[in-house]
């Protein structure tokens, strides 16, 4: 399942963008979202997913629920 970012804790630190390996991640109306289509939870790039690893606030990146499978990547 894909990540999502909560808006209401988000602290505009941009660590995550960069990090992205699938560039899932972009900066949408003033807020930084994650696009369910693209996000593979870092599965085959690294250990632990780098949202969530690198986020100043915890549970800011969760799993998003309303989306249920992601796309492999290439």
């Amino acid at each position: 399942m894909p990540f999502k970012i909560i808006a209401s804790q988000r602290t505009s630190c941009l660590a995550c963008e960069p990090l992205c390996p699938n560039v899932a991640t972009s900066e949408k109306a003033a807020n930084f979202v994650i696009e369910p289509k693209k996000c593979t939870e870092c599965i085959v790039y690294f250990d632990e997913t780098q949202c969530v690893a690198v986020g100043p606030v915890q549970n800011t990146c969760v799993i998003d629920t309303s989306v249920m499978c992601y796309q492999a990547p290439v």
